[in-house]
């Protein structure tokens, strides 16, 4: 993300509980892929999970996005 995102982010979170709720899942994920990533090699199911995981961050970025959309409208 783009540091005037993650800037508007760290304002919002205080006062938006489903921003929080996703970009601590979002955070979450990050760290998961971090720990597989950091793995020589995968068995089948971490690989399967691998790509769940890359899934669920990239659908929580987009609720991410769309939030920071409609704040920004408001502006």
């Amino acid at each position: 993300m783009e540091e005037t995102d993650l800037q508007l982010i760290r304002k919002l979170i205080p006062k938006d509980k489903e921003l929080k709720t996703l970009w601590d899942e979002h955070l979450e994920y990050e760290e998961k892929l971090d720990q597989l990533n950091k793995r020589r090699y995968l068995s089948t199911e971490e690989e399967m999970r691998r790509k769940e995981i890359q899934k669920l961050k990239l659908q929580g970025k987009d609720k991410i996005e769309e939030i920071l959309r409609r704040y920004r409208a408001d502006l």
